[in-house]
C-alpha cells in the first residue's frame, strides 16, 4: 500500500474561531486505538465540545466525539474518551504557564491526517465577549460588501 502524502482534513471547529481570540497554535499527535483510526479514516468526528487539559506534564484531549467503528466488535472504543496528546516538553510547559492566566484556555481547531498520521491543531485562546463577536461579524460583512462593490466596478469597466 502506498504511503499517504499531504494533509486530509477530518473535522474542523469553526465555532472556536467565533468564540475565542486565537493567540497561538500548535500541532499535536494523538494516541489512538485501532478502531478510532478506522473511524477517523471514514471522516467521522466532531470537535465542537472539545478542550485540552494539562495535568502532570501531560496534555489530554477531552470531549472530542469519535463515533464507534461500525465493523468493530468488543474491541471498539468509547466515543468521548479522553485521548493523550503528543507534544514536546517545551510546548507543554509554554501551554501550562500561559493557560494559567485568567481567561485563557486550550481548544482544538482541526483534526486531520498528515502523511498518514492523525494530528490535531490546538490553540491557546482567550474568550471573546459578546460585543467582540458582533464586531467580528460586522467586519466580515463589511469586507464582503466591499469585495462585491469592487467586483461590480471591475465588471462595468470590462463591458
Amino acid at each position: 500500500m502506498a504511503k499517504e502524502k499531504g494533509r486530509k482534513l477530518i473535522a474542523q471547529n469553526k465555532k472556536a474561531r467565533h468564540d475565542y481570540h486565537i493567540l497561538d497554535t500548535y500541532e499535536a499527535g494523538l494516541v489512538l486505538t485501532g478502531t478510532e483510526v478506522k473511524s477517523l479514516r471514514q471522516g467521522r468526528a466532531s470537535l465542537v465540545d472539545g478542550f485540552v487539559q494539562l495535568d502532570g506534564h501531560e496534555a489530554w484531549l477531552h470531549n472530542v466525539h469519535v463515533p464507534e467503528y461500525s465493523q468493530g466488535t468488543w474491541t471498539n472504543h468509547s466515543a468521548r474518551r479522553k485521548r493523550k496528546l503528543l507534544l514536546h516538553r517545551v510546548e507543554i510547559d509554554k501551554l501550562e504557564s500561559k493557560s494559567q492566566e485568567t481567561g485563557h484556555t486550550i481548544v482544538p481547531l482541526a483534526l486531520y491526517f498528515k502523511d498518514g498520521r492523525a494530528k490535531v491543531e490546538i490553540a491557546l485562546a482567550r474568550g471573546k465577549k459578546e460585543y467582540d463577536k458582533r464586531q467580528t461579524l460586522r467586519e466580515k460583512q463589511d469586507r464582503r460588501e466591499a469585495d462585491r462593490a469592487m467586483s461590480a466596478v471591475r465588471r462595468k469597466q470590462r463591458a
